[in-house]
């Protein structure tokens, strides 16, 4: 089928610009995890995805296992998830995904980003028409094994009919609220789920000339810059679409 919708490399700008970030990012996922349904793997669904990808993303296991150590410690922030929507210059959709022990710091941190590229925040839920919340599973390809049938198979469980497939690993899309019972079908039937995250795909994308998407860019770097920020979606037509 190829790669349809390109939405690893397309649609997602997400770039974290060192190892520290992403072992913090990951680490405030597994805090939040932790705190909502324990310390256990085996117990707790969730925190084993995210365990998935932390390891995915070369985080050593003595960092996992001191995130799970400190999340069950007193001393522990208590994380929020927030989402941040708004329009940047141009016109573009921006959505800002954060945990942040400090909702006023935070907002402010994204507000004052916003407003010194002359966009502005907007309303919660303001841009859930431009934006469609995916949930998203890498796995390892068994031997023999049909792509296809899996996908049919799968289709009842909210699974797009467009996957990803290279160097031995399948990666499948689905809705938003699909993620647990997708999660417990593919470890019930043996696949080696190698990450599984959430994304935003953009159901309209705009095309900007060189300066434009060079200005974008850079708002998202500082949107990014901040600890509290762990994704920044845009709808900007990416280079290689066009």
């Amino acid at each position: 089928m190829g790669r349809a919708f390109e939405y690893r490399k397309a649609t997602k700008m997400k770039r974290w610009g060192n190892m520290a970030r992403v072992f913090t990012r990951v680490g405030k996922q597994i805090a939040i995890a932790v705190k909502a349904g324990g310390p256990d793997p085996e117990n707790n669904p969730h925190l084993r995805a995210i365990i998935a990808t932390a390891k995915r993303e070369n985080m050593p296991k003595d960092n996992i296992e001191r995130a799970i150590k400190n999340a069950m410690g007193k001393d522990q922030k208590d994380y929020k998830e927030m989402v941040y929507e708004g329009y940047g210059p141009f016109g573009i959709a921006i959505l800002v995904e954060t945990a942040t022990d400090n909702t006023t710091r935070t907002v402010a941190n994204v507000r004052s980003v916003f407003t010194k590229f002359g966009g502005s925040l907007g309303t919660s839920g303001s841009l859930d028409f431009i934006f469609n919340h995916k949930s998203v599973f890498t796995i390892g390809k068994k031997d023999d094994m049909a792509v296809e049938d899996l996908i049919l198979e799968l289709i009842d469980y909210g699974v797009d009919e467009d996957y990803d497939e290279e160097d031995g690993e399948i990666t499948i899309y689905a809705e938003f609220q699909s993620f647990n019972a997708i999660q417990k079908y593919l470890e019930e039937n043996g696949f080696e789920i190698k990450s599984s995250e959430f994304t935003r795909i953009p159901t309209d994308e705009k095309e900007l000339n060189e300066e434009q998407r060079a200005t974008i860019e850079k708002m998202v770097e500082k949107l990014e810059d901040d600890e509290d920020v762990q994704n920044v979606y845009t709808n900007m037509k990416p280079v290689d679409e066009e």
